[in-house]
């Protein structure tokens, strides 16, 4: 089933009050709620959604002083996709310094009233998800806004949904690039020079030394080190900068090993 997108003009929205942050990419998606209660009628009457919508946009606007409704996507019973942000424009509800890693969606329940997503939000939220990483470069990651942040956001049904691996209902969790050893990146550029410590580094270099690479293992990112490094950046293709970033970590973990 293609995505039935409500395009903004479709739910009245507001005009953004300035020009968007760019995201060309991301991690992932982060799940969230909307933290206060929902009417369960909303789930016999699409209406009431597209006003639900409108006033989250307002709170956002007026209350939190945003430029727009914080989410990327908000997706409501009827399996409809409200297009929010939209894809490649930096989300604001993740939170602070958050907002890069994840464009966030949004599902219509709250933590009274309508808890339990029904069948038609979750089809929702994964064909939001699915558009983003069509539409906006989104990675594979699936989680919930508390993975991130202190909050009790998603709520525990949507977040035990998420912790399950997203599953289309009546169907199979989603494929996930990542397997759960793989490292998260470390967020710094390993480097040289000067010459790095720790045990990201260390990490790394145990991961080049399974790959077959002779390199000590001692938490040292140093000459021999970005060597390693700018030769397999070669043998994956990627820029050879000498520089573990967030591709050349996630191919070490993610490239079939020879």
């Amino acid at each position: 089933m293609a995505i039935d997108l409500v395009s903004r003009k479709q739910w009245g929205a507001r005009a953004p009050r300035g020009s968007y942050s760019a995201l060309a990419s991301t991690k992932g998606v982060k799940v969230h709620y909307t933290g206060g209660r929902v009417d369960p009628a909303i789930v016999q009457d699409h209406a009431k959604c597209v006003a639900m919508v409108r006033t989250i946009q307002g709170h956002h606007m007026d209350g939190n002083g945003w430029l727009d409704i914080g989410y990327s996507m908000v997706a409501c019973p009827h399996r409809k996709v409200f297009v929010g942000r939209g894809p490649r424009h930096l989300p604001a509800a993740n939170g602070p310094g958050l907002n890069s890693g994840h464009y966030a969606v949004l599902g219509l329940v709250g933590n009274s009233g309508l808890v339990k997503p029904p069948d038609g939000m979750l089809h929702g939220i994964l064909d939001a998800i699915e558009y983003l990483r069509r539409e906006g470069g989104a990675g594979k990651e699936i989680k919930g806004h508390r993975d991130g942040y202190a909050t009790d956001c998603p709520g525990a049904a949507l977040y035990a949904w998420v912790k399950k691996g997203a599953p289309r209902p009546g169907g199979t969790p989603p494929p996930q690039t990542e397997p759960s050893d793989h490292p998260e990146f470390p967020g710094r550029l390993l480097k040289y020079p000067p010459v790095m410590h720790g045990d990201d580094v260390r990490t790394w270099q145990a991961q080049m030394d399974k790959r077959g690479f002779t390199i000590d293992v001692d938490g040292a990112y140093g000459p021999a080190s970005r060597d390693v490094c700018v030769r397999f950046q070669r043998q994956q293709h990627l820029d050879d900068d000498g520089i573990v970033g967030r591709r050349t970590w996630d191919a070490a973990f993610e490239a079939p090993i020879p």
